[in-house]
């Protein structure tokens, strides 16, 4: 029966949500997404204008990202213990996105003009501390809120959908952004400073409307009848160890998660300099492949979601995806090896006179590995609600900013090694000091670093994925027991 306006509860401890709230909440995650792509061109910007190495600037990065993960916990405390009239949720999206407006700001348009070496790298440090406590504040409602959301496990599963698509979508935006715009407007990354200026007032003022876009979708949901689902006992950082131990799904989770994101975010923007600029010969061609593929992934990603996770369950479209996503990177490795990469050309670029073997084979691989690593990769936000719902199940405790938190505190730890991984191969064959750029000649140890990162790392990622769901708990039949017996200690508690 409904329940207020544009929120229904339908029985047997399932309550739902219209669709477009679900799409409209997914905009809190993309939100900082934004930041999280503007912030992948920083190594061009520390080494350019902040005065680091890039070995340097690699550790800088994965610093930076284990500070990300040491301040999940405390946030994610605050979360399960805050109940005021803006909700539980929507007061970290807003002061989150606040922080990191004006924190991005100062990095990027003060930082380059002051003149001493070491106060310049300090004030860009601090500032960088600043800017990921904001991210952390709106970055854990996209988990926390998944419980208050929906429960339904038809539903559950289109965050992902809606999740995965626009962070496509986000991905094309930047790559065609970057390759047929701000690189031809300013001459590469590191020649004109206002290649970052414009770049930042695009994510900030995109950012913003999105983040506005999701306060208000989640709104009638963000309320203590929906959130306040546990026994009411008060949880301490005590419990994050006991927690962690005992809950088997979140452990599985992370491990599968963490792992898959060390292999996406190893892939830089400068490893796609290395295979469009540099190996093809042509950077412009990097944001057509994805603008083309991403088409396709799409596609895949939709049924994908209401075929495996909605029908099936969310462990065995993680499962599933993982093996297509596997087999389409070992192929993309192949292709990349022994294929002739100069002959890759696309319709929209200049020179283009037909399709040669080694595009087509490109596309069909990257439509059909992103589709799937797409869900693969987006399922796991909606698993950590499945994890959360367990934990109230198996302790009476409704801890979803914790559980939210300690995922990200693990997958943050894990990924920060990422950039230095990436910026640790480059300079083993020779780039110490600046970053491969467009202009920079094509030489085997390039393309090894290339494909490595770009597709080595990831098809690891999904081997612990399909070993860590070997042992996750959570399947479609135990998530209906969960939500049932969560629904009557409710009744119990009213």
């Amino acid at each position: 029966m409904k329940s207020g306006k544009n929120v229904y509860d339908v029985g047997n401890g399932i309550h739902r949500v219209p669709t477009w709230r679900i799409a409209g909440y997914a905009l809190n995650n993309t939100a900082t997404n934004l930041y999280m792509f503007m912030m992948m061109f920083v190594s061009y910007f520390i080494t350019g204008w902040v005065g680091l190495s890039v070995v340097m600037a690699g550790s800088f990065a994965m610093i930076m990202r284990i500070w990300d993960g040491v301040t999940d916990p405390f946030i994610g405390y605050f979360v399960d213990k805050t109940d005021g009239k803006f909700g539980k949720n929507r007061p970290f999206m807003v002061i989150g996105n606040i922080i990191l407006l004006i924190s991005s700001y100062i990095m990027f348009f003060v930082t380059p003009n002051i003149e001493s070496n070491s106060a310049r790298v300090a004030f860009f440090i601090i500032m960088n501390l600043v800017y990921y406590i904001g991210y952390t504040f709106q970055c854990v409602v996209t988990k926390s809120a998944q419980t208050c959301v929906t429960n339904d496990p038809k539903q559950r599963p289109l965050f992902s959908m809606f999740d995965t698509i626009y962070n496509m979508c986000l991905f094309i935006g930047f790559q065609i952004l970057t390759s047929k715009y701000l690189v031809p407007k300013y001459g590469g990354f590191n020649k004109d400073v206002a290649l970052y200026h414009e770049l930042w007032w695009i994510t900030a003022i995109t950012s913003i409307v999105f983040t506005i876009i999701a306060v208000i979708s989640i709104a009638p949901k963000d309320v203590k009848k929906y959130y306040g689902t546990g026994n009411g006992q008060m949880i301490t950082f005590k419990d994050y160890k006991e927690i962690l131990k005992e809950n088997k799904a979140i452990r599985m989770l992370v491990l599968s998660a963490s792992t898959d994101k060390l292999g996406t975010s190893a892939k830089t923007s400068a490893v796609t300099v290395i295979l469009f600029g540099i190996l093809a010969g042509n950077y412009e061609l990097s944001g057509m492949f994805t603008l083309y593929s991403t088409i396709g992934s799409i596609v895949i990603v939709i049924l994908g979601i209401k075929m495996l996770a909605a029908r099936y369950g969310q462990r065995k479209a993680m499962i599933v995806s993982s093996w297509a996503a596997l087999l389409g990177n070992i192929a993309l490795i192949l292709l990349w090896t022994f294929g002739d990469a100069t002959s890759l050309n696309l319709p929209g670029v200049a020179g283009f006179d037909g399709f040669t073997a080694f595009t087509i084979l490109f596309l069909i691989l990257g439509i059909f590995t992103a589709g799937f690593q797409g869900i693969a990769g987006g399922i796991v936000i909606p698993m950590t609600a499945d994890c959360a719902d367990y934990e109230t199940y198996r302790s009476g405790r409704y801890v979803p900013g914790l559980m939210g938190t300690i995922f990200s505190f693990v997958d943050k730890i894990v990924s920060s090694f990422a950039p230095f991984v990436a910026n640790l191969c480059f300079a083993l064959i020779g780039f110490k000091e600046v970053l491969p750029d467009v202009d920079t000649p094509a030489t085997p140890q390039l393309k090894f670093v290339g494909i490595f990162l770009t597709y080595g790392l990831i098809s690891l990622g999904l081997i612990v994925n399909l070993l860590a769901m070997k042992n996750y708990p959570l399947t479609a039949e135990m998530m209906t027991e969960i939500r049932e017996a969560n629904a009557k200690r409710k009744e119990e508690l009213a």
